[in-house]
């Protein structure tokens, strides 16, 4: 008589986890990558995370730098609300964001689709070498000449449109010119950023692509609008959350062509900060206005990121 009980396996006790000490080998890479990487985070640290938590508590005391600082809640901040002139340097510095900004990135994106198409390489690299050289020139510097090219009564500007009959432009001393001059000069320097990310986003959108909308009948603007921009949309990104962030932060166009004027026509943010603490030594009031600042970049990149989700497309 057979016997037809099943014989269950033996269970297995799991195997104690091994554990592997890293080797001399491994210790020295890690030891090695720490190094390289110390100077970096001590960069950090010191020029940019101890300024922003020294500028944050700062806000909240009264300095002079002369005497002893003196603590004053959050009287720095109802102030700033109540000075008319912070107020208008924020309108001013949004009104200017949102024009340079704009109008440095059409320029950019035009200028990148005409040295992109049928050129010869080497006027190619001509073109990318001339915009870009501005950008590498100091803001004080080129401001400096170009005060005197939009003076109203010896500048070169005015000069050539006298030779065509029109009268003098006050470029520098009218309200609403001023605004207009500074974002020229200020759009002039910073669009060869955002045009060598133009070149090297359209570098990088296969030419399939084209040849099969070119196949479907789309031609010129539509093509573009389509489907290059579309493909360019990451690249676009980046150029305008760059070029947000250093337009809010201004300082050296309206300070050496206008001194914020005339009247507080072109007065910025960054401009505020300094006055309130270089020349008025009421370092509290400008870590402030500092700190809102921060606060206003902060919220301007996170609305941009969150749209993105919308009009971004990933390839």
């Amino acid at each position: 008589m057979t016997d037809t009980r099943t014989v269950e396996p033996a269970r297995t006790l799991p195997s104690p986890a091994v554990v592997t000490r890293p080797s001399r080998r491994d210790r020295g890479t890690r030891l090695l990558a720490t190094l390289f990487l110390a100077p970096t985070i001590v960069g950090i640290v010191v020029f940019t995370v101890v300024p922003i938590v020294g500028s944050v508590v700062l806000s909240f005391f009264h300095w002079n730098v002369i005497d002893p600082p003196s603590f004053a809640g959050a009287a720095n901040y109802r102030e700033m609300i109540h000075d008319s002139t912070v107020l208008v340097s924020f309108r001013n510095t949004l009104l200017f964001m949102v024009f340079a900004v704009a109008l440095q990135l059409v320029i950019a994106l035009a200028l990148a689709l005409a040295v992109n198409g049928r050129m010869p390489l080497w006027l190619r690299s001509v073109f990318r070498s001339a915009f870009f050289f501005p950008l590498v020139l100091s803001a004080a510097s080129i401001s400096v000449v170009m005060k005197y090219l939009f003076n109203q009564d010896f500048g070169v500007v005015n000069w050539l449109l006298g030779l065509v009959g029109v009268a003098p432009v006050p470029w520098l001393t009218s309200e609403n010119a001023a605004m207009a001059t500074v974002i020229l000069v200020y759009v002039w320097q910073q669009f060869g950023f955002s045009f060598l990310l133009f070149v090297g986003g359209l570098n990088n959108i296969p030419k399939e692509v084209h040849e099969a909308a070119s196949l479907d009948g789309a031609t010129g603007l539509r093509k573009h609008l389509h489907v290059t921009l579309p493909l360019l949309s990451p690249t676009l990104l980046v150029a305008t959350v760059v070029g947000v962030i250093n337009a809010l932060q201004v300082f050296e166009q309206p300070y050496v062509l206008t001194d914020g004027g005339p009247g507080d026509s072109t007065r910025t943010v960054v401009m505020v900060i300094y006055e309130t603490a270089f020349e008025q030594l009421r370092f509290g009031e400008a870590s402030a206005v500092g700190v809102l600042l921060f606060v206003l970049i902060m919220a301007v990149t996170a609305l941009q990121f969150r749209l993105s989700r919308r009009f971004v497309h990933y390839q």
